[in-house]
């Protein structure tokens, strides 16, 4: 079944995109849900007209988006917490944490953009995260976790 997303559906595309998902999927959950429309050749040159008048627009997203991914890459973030016996740490440090410090650091971003290799952290150390600032600029963002002081 084809469609066409009408919003970001993770692990299966990006809005606007043109997709071949199975039957079921399509039907009762994509569609029923908003997240997709049936690809009909009507719809189809609606979302050609769509992308063609978008991407003039599109040049300008990029260039903030790339100006955005320079100004992390030279960003040393670093995150306290509440640290027990040995690295342990009491609780974890997941997306929502990074949003927030970055969000400390002038660069809001929503938190499903942010995505921690592994998952959530639970020691202290040097991890990395993937900041997805456009679909086309994906950055990879160094962070430390640190003992919180006493």
């Amino acid at each position: 079944m084809e469609l066409i997303l009408k919003q970001d559906v993770a692990d299966l595309g990006f809005k606007d995109d043109l997709v071949s998902v199975k039957n079921g999927y399509g039907r009762n959950y994509l569609i029923p849900h908003g997240y997709a429309i049936l690809a009909t050749s009507s719809a189809k040159k609606v979302l050609a007209e769509t992308l063609k008048q978008r991407a003039h627009k599109e040049e300008s997203i990029v260039k903030e988006a790339n100006k955005t991914a320079e100004a992390l890459k030279a960003l040393e973030l670093k995150i306290s917490a509440k640290v027990g016996e040995g690295d342990k740490l009491f609780g974890s440090i997941s997306n929502a944490n990074i949003t927030e410090a970055l969000g400390n650091e002038g660069h809001e971003l929503e938190k499903k953009f942010v995505t921690i290799a592994g998952g959530i952290v639970k020691r202290t150390g040097k991890y990395n995260a993937k900041v997805r600032l456009h679909r086309d600029v994906i950055v990879d963002l160094p962070f430390e976790v640190i003992a919180e002081k006493k």
